[in-house]
């Protein structure tokens, strides 16, 4: 199957089939590629059917527009609450979708552009090639809303990079630009944005020539020897995050934050 567009706009998602490449487009531009608990479910389901669709040698993650992904999108928080949403639920589906990009059996090459923030910074760390343009920055801002780093981000920034710049992200929820990045080795490689699209389709295409079960077992041993601590801090997260999400704290700094970002949207 070939370019054939799988997942519809009402998701915030496309997923198309480009060859043995599949390209997994987060669409929400409008709102820098936030992601709500629709588009989590339908990007772990995509991430899922690679499973059994042999013919896929790697999946190229990206965002529409100037942004990858700047983390969930608080503004569908009530009406996502009005129709049974729970804290848990999110949590679940978040953890879902990291763990199916982790666990994908072929490559996931991620093509990060401007902001990778919150849950963002997840899914550009899962990836197993992540390359961003000059512009791009990592931010782990959850702090600044009363909450705490979750996808497993701390603990995939613990360990690529170590524990002083994990804490330094999750507790200062400052923005680290994509130079800082990829010295302390948690992305690929920062090119130009002329550059990053071509970096990008070699890789995929180098890929998708390449035999799968053999990327499947080399992939699985780099994860075992790298990310030991993934699930103990998804499972830990889960249980810390569903607590400050109904918090005081929360609901002030979701409160302030949606208030600024519906000005910034106004101008």
């Amino acid at each position: 199957m070939s370019n054939v567009e799988q997942t519809t706009a009402p998701t915030g998602l496309r997923v198309v089939h480009d060859g043995r490449v599949l390209r997994v487009t987060i669409a929400n531009p409008k709102r820098k590629n936030a992601i709500n608990y629709d588009t989590m479910v339908a990007l772990g389901d995509a991430f899922e059917a690679v499973v059994e669709d042999r013919t896929v040698r790697a999946i190229v993650l990206t965002g529409e527009g100037e942004d990858f992904c700047t983390g969930a999108d608080l503004s569908g928080a009530v009406s996502e609450a009005q129709r049974g949403v729970t804290p848990e639920m999110t949590m679940d589906a978040a953890n879902r979708l990291v763990k199916a990009i982790v666990d994908a059996p072929v490559p996931v090459i991620a093509r990060i552009r401007g902001a990778a923030a919150g849950v963002g910074v997840a899914l550009a760390l899962a990836a197993d090639l992540t390359y961003a343009s000059e512009d791009a920055y990592l931010l782990l801002a959850f702090i600044n809303i009363g909450l705490m780093p979750d996808g497993g981000a701390a603990a995939m920034v613990a360990a690529a990079a170590g524990r002083p710049l994990a804490a330094e992200m999750a507790l200062l929820g400052e923005r680290l630009p994509i130079a800082d990045a990829v010295r302390h080795g948690l992305v690929t490689g920062v090119l130009s944005a002329e550059e990053l699209d071509a970096k990008v389709e070699a890789a995929a295409a180098k890929l998708s020539t390449g035999p799968r079960r053999a990327l499947e077992l080399t992939k699985s041993a780099l994860n075992n020897a790298s990310l030991t601590s993934l699930d103990a801090a998804l499972a830990a997260e889960k249980t810390g995050q569903s607590e400050l999400l109904q918090s005081p704290d929360f609901m002030e700094g979701a409160t302030a934050m949606l208030t600024k970002r519906k000005a910034v949207f106004a101008e």
